[in-house]
């Protein structure tokens, strides 16, 4: 029993905040998003025998988080509309992780609900296109596409500014 705890602890330590960020980056509320994490994290560890021998359990966390965010949002939707999360400030979401530059994340925000998704597994979990697929439950001819659009976006969009604040 204490292995186990200290192989959780030593993953919830090194994979939190990767699975928050990711997880806010789609779903565009911080407390949201800490709370679907938080309860993705309580079912890995109460499930941590077969979610430790997962090949990449830091993506099973994303994706039990996203899927508690769907099962949430079909029981809310009569009752509260859902914010965007294309409208969060970048501010708000630049606080989930110090290292990454809050106008990133603030135009992950942006891409659509897919694009979003992928850009996040693939470039923060460091997930390969097999393992995005899987997770997502599409092709990886879809994940490349998404990938593909979704970094062209990031580009155009902080390209100009970067540049910019070079020039200064």
């Amino acid at each position: 029993m204490r292995t186990r705890r200290l192989d959780f602890a030593d993953f919830y330590r090194e994979s939190k905040d990767a699975c928050l960020l990711s997880v806010l980056a789609s779903v565009g509320d911080r407390d949201t998003a800490q709370d679907l994490v938080d309860e993705a994290f309580a079912r890995a560890w109460a499930s941590w025998r077969s979610v430790s021998r997962h090949p990449a359990p830091a993506a099973w966390v994303v994706h039990t988080a996203l899927n508690a965010n769907i099962s949430r949002w079909r029981r809310l939707r009569r009752e509260v509309s859902l914010p965007d999360p294309r409208t969060v400030a970048a501010d708000h979401v630049g606080a989930a992780d110090s290292s990454i530059d809050p106008r990133i994340v603030a135009a992950l925000t942006q891409l659509p609900a897919r694009q979003r998704q992928v850009v996040t597994l693939r470039l923060l979990l460091d997930l390969d296109t097999n393992r995005t697929a899987e997770v997502l439950g599409v092709s990886p001819s879809a994940v490349k596409a998404h990938l593909a659009r979704g970094i062209a976006t990031l580009r155009r969009d902080l390209t100009p500014e970067y540049q910019q604040e070079i020039r200064s």
